[in-house]
């Protein structure tokens, strides 16, 4: 069964507004050129992602911040500034709708076992999205989305989030803090933005919170001793991975020194977890990842794993 990779032509053509944004296009282009050089897009089937609904929106997200951002939805020609690192132009909230529609679409392809693996290559990101506040380059919380629609479509009942962008996922945190049905592991540079995360107390939420400078050594040592356990012990349902690559040693927007065989390991784990408690179900949406040669490489690494995994 090939693993699936889900996008849509407008999530290229979303841009922040500013000039040197590290969150731009050329970011999921440098996966296309990745994915076709090393062979691994012949191993994928690709979908186009759908546009999320109102009423899937409304899963995670207040509804006047959903009004806020579509009536905030610029003119050609024109940028808005949603906070002070997201913006939108007017290809933006198309885009936003099928990052998080991208989410939705990869769950019924799970539950329909059409596809036991797949990886949103999506823009804009999603886990700093709050419920009524973008942020991190951040409009709606795709993976927040994809959960709750998973929840509240099928019934399921324990599902993981593992994020392993050098952030915190504050956003998803938010979204399901003290909801046992999610287990939510995230870990993350501390002290670094959004300067969360380390001190949270509730018995669903499992952060690491690690100093600059963390490497592969450090890294896998803290997941194999407080995520792998609690995981095994929860027993997922559905595995969904914020996937952020800017832990990677190359990419200046953190400071950890992760490498592209952390990301494989990593997926490695996390299909193995699957595969045993989760019917094979995992679904990775991409997060932070802006040095772009490191991206490529990384993202590659993972969708490859996530491919031939057996």
């Amino acid at each position: 069964m090939a693993a699936a990779v889900i996008s849509h032509q407008k999530c290229e053509f979303h841009d922040n507004g500013e000039p040197h944004h590290p969150e731009r296009s050329e970011r999921l282009s440098t996966i296309n050129n990745h994915l076709i050089s090393s062979g691994v897009d012949w191993i994928l089937r690709n979908y186009d992602a759908p546009l999320v609904t109102r009423e899937q929106l409304l899963l995670v997200h207040d509804e006047d911040y959903i009004d806020k951002v579509i009536a905030a939805a610029p003119a050609k020609g024109e940028t808005v500034v949603l906070d002070g690192d997201t913006g939108m132009n007017h290809h933006s909230l198309e885009a936003a709708f099928a990052s998080a529609g991208a989410a939705v679409m990869a769950v019924d392809l799970l539950m329909q076992e059409k596809h036991n693996h797949v990886f949103c290559k999506i823009r804009p990101p999603g886990h700093h999205a709050k419920k009524n506040k973008a942020a991190g380059f951040c409009i709606f919380n795709n993976v927040a989305i994809g959960a709750a629609y998973a929840m509240e479509q099928f019934g399921l009942q324990r599902i993981a989030i593992v994020d392993f962008d050098v952030h915190h996922g504050d956003g998803t945190e938010e979204t399901f803090i003290n909801d046992p049905r999610v287990l939510f592991c995230s870990s993350f540079q501390h002290p670094f933005y959004p300067f969360s995360g380390a001190d949270t107390q509730a018995d669903n939420i499992l952060n690491i919170p690690l100093p600059m400078g963390t490497g592969s050594s450090e890294w896998r040592a803290a997941v194999e001793k407080r995520w792998l356990p609690a995981l095994e012990n929860f027993k997922p349902q559905l595995i969904f991975i914020s996937a952020g690559f800017d832990s990677h040693l190359e990419d200046d927007m953190g400071g950890f020194n992760l490498i592209e065989a952390d990301y494989q390991w990593i997926t490695h784990e996390l299909c193995k977890l699957a595969k045993t408690h989760a019917q094979g179900r995992v679904i990775s949406c991409l997060e932070g990842g802006y040095e772009l040669s490191s991206l490529g490489r990384s993202v590659t690494a993972h969708i490859k794993e996530l491919a031939e995994f057996v």
